[in-house]
This record gives structure tokens, C-alpha cells and sequence, in this order.
């Protein structure tokens, strides 16, 4: 998709990716979305994404285009720092979005400082995710409030973390 405004490597096929996918089969971007859990992928999906069903998500990271967009969701908290461990060592990171709460954020910030990553490359780092002031915790409510972040990420001109 060539005239696509960002490509987003989506870690997770659980409620809350699948209904964040179905907001963004709707909008001018590329999505790739990850998962080693093949059966919770649905049969059909919008023309914009494309299905990774892998046991080494990880891999990902590094093969996707400069200035991707990252976000992870996934049902594993030691997935979810191995995959921010990855995405905090790549360059030209568009976004890096995590679902989950202050308190995983602030696990995490720890857990990556002790492996030397630098606290303006964290800072970068958004979890919890999502536009501020959507309350609801059903899936399509976060999966709003994640699309609206995304959608107010800078132009690709001006983003980007080196």
C-alpha cells in the first residue's frame, strides 16, 4: 500500500488487537500483525493486513521497514519485555506502544535501564497506551483509544527516534 500514513507491526492477536484491526482495516496504513497463537486469527481480514503466525515474534523487529510503528499486546509479560528489549535496540522507530498499566511501565523501565538502555530511548517508550480520558475497558474502548493515538502520531517527516 503505497500511499499508506504509517506501517504498524501489531504484537498480539487477542480481543483488543483483533478489534483494533478491524478499525485500522479502515484507514490509510499497513499492518502486520503478529501472534504465534494461529487460531485466534480470523478468517477474513481487511485488505491492509497481513497475518504472522511465528513462535519468534521477535524476528519482526528488525525486519520491518524504517519508521515502523510497534505495538505490543500480547497475552505474556515476558514476551512483551523481550519484544520491547528488541524494539528498544532497533533505530528508526516511528512509535512504540505497549498496552498495560503504570505499574508494568514502571517494571519495565527498570528491568531496561539495568540492561543499559538509555532513559531517552525509554521515555519513548508509551504504555499504557491510548488517547487519555476513554474510560472503558471493553475491547473496541481501548482499541479506540489506541487507534486515536496512532492517528495522532507527527508526519513522517518530523518522527522517528534516530
Amino acid at each position: 500500500m503505497s500511499d499508506a500514513s504509517f506501517h504498524l507491526v501489531l504484537f498480539g492477536a487477542g480481543h483488543v488487537g483483533q478489534a483494533l484491526v478491524t478499525l485500522l482495516g479502515q484507514l490509510p496504513c499497513v499492518v502486520q500483525w503478529v501472534d504465534a497463537r494461529e487460531a485466534l486469527f480470523p478468517a477474513t481480514v481487511p485488505a491492509n493486513v497481513a497475518i504472522e503466525a511465528t513462535d519468534t515474534p521477535e524476528a519482526l523487529v528488525d525486519q520491518a521497514p524504517p519508521g515502523a510503528y510497534f505495538l505490543v499486546m500480547t497475552h505474556d509479560h515476558a514476551l512483551d519485555f523481550l519484544l520491547a528489549q528488541c524494539i528498544m535496540r532497533r533505530r528508526a522507530v516511528g512509535y512504540f506502544g505497549m498496552i498495560g498499566s503504570r505499574t508494568k511501565r514502571v517494571k519495565f523501565e527498570r528491568r531496561l535501564r539495568e540492561r543499559g538502555v538509555a532513559a531517552a530511548r525509554i521515555a519513548r517508550m508509551i504504555c499504557p497506551v491510548g488517547v487519555p480520558g476513554i474510560l472503558g475497558k471493553a475491547p473496541s474502548s481501548i482499541a479506540l483509544a489506541v487507534c486515536a493515538e496512532l492517528l495522532q502520531q507527527p508526519p513522517p517527516a518530523s518522527r522517528g527516534w534516530d
